[in-house]
């Protein structure tokens, strides 16, 4: 049999990345940036999903797009610096360049939340993967319910994205609790934990959508007190972007039972993962 040739082979996706330029860094905590990225050209993508992001010589890390959805030449990701390959992105000035590579991942079910309530969970820099989420929800704004964004963080330093909570806060157009488990004298906003927030939130839980990110105990206890409110388990999504590293499925560090969050996810329903996220071993 004759050896086949290149025209001859199926094409194969080009993995390479591509350069992006940096054009703002603005710090949003002690440890964290949110940089605003230029390319080559628009990169569509849908709230939820994430590139593979590197800096030269430091390595590449999975990171969830933070951005405006409806603004794709404008790439924006929020960025915690806790590695190598984090601190080398979370450096880079403007004017500097970042290897970008993607989108990749299942995205948030924004479209299928359509005429019910909406709730928007985070904790911490769980909020930045929720971000493009929320621009969508506003942008369509007549299309859903009451939507809400439940937000808390460790204490009022560590939270991100403050002046954009205010103005969304201010437009009447979401309803916004924030909350802090520890408060320094004059903070004005709520104390105790996100779960309170989703124990006292105003929603009609029938036809009710709720989007979480954030620690997994934190997300635990929201999705109890969520089904305690009688959301379904198929209407509550969870991200768990927080395990991946490769984003192609072949390391296995994201390997959940049978489930490989970056090729499957990284958002699932919690009828989807919950079983499985109950097993410590896992």
């Amino acid at each position: 049999m004759a050896a086949s040739t290149p025209a001859d082979r199926p094409a194969v996706a080009d993995w390479r990345p591509v350069p992006f330029r940096v054009t703002d860094r603005r710090r949003e905590t002690p440890d964290t940036w949110t940089l605003e990225l230029e390319g080559p050209g628009p990169m569509e993508f849908a709230p939820g999903q994430f590139t593979m992001l590197s800096a030269g010589g430091a390595g590449e890390v999975p990171i969830s797009i933070s951005g405006d959805p409806a603004r794709p030449q404008r790439l924006v990701h929020t960025v915690r610096s806790v590695g190598m390959a984090t601190a080398a992105i979370c450096a880079t000035e403007p004017g500097g360049h970042l290897g970008v590579r993607g989108p990749f991942g299942r995205p948030w079910p924004v479209a299928e939340a359509a005429g019910g309530d909406v709730l928007v969970i985070a904790g911490g820099i769980g909020l930045a993967p929720l971000r493009p989420a929320l621009y969508a929800l506003v942008a369509t704004r007549a299309r859903f319910g009451r939507v809400l964004l439940l937000y808390g963080g460790r204490e009022p330093g560590l939270l991100i994205y403050t002046d954009e909570l205010d103005a969304w806060r201010r437009s009447g157009l979401l309803d916004v609790a924030v909350t802090v488990d520890a408060a320094p004298r004059g903070w004005t906003g709520g104390v105790g934990v996100v779960t309170r927030l989703v124990e006292r939130a105003e929603f009609e839980p029938g036809g009710a959508t709720a989007m979480l990110v954030g620690p997994e105990v934190m997300m635990r206890f929201a999705v109890a007190a969520l089904a305690e409110r009688g959301v379904a388990g198929e209407r509550i999504h969870l991200s768990l972007e927080r395990n991946m590293q490769c984003g192609s499925g072949h390391c296995g560090h994201c390997q959940l039972g049978p489930v490989l969050v970056c090729r499957d996810g990284p958002v699932f329903s919690h009828a989807e993962v919950g079983h499985l996220m109950a097993v410590a071993e896992l």
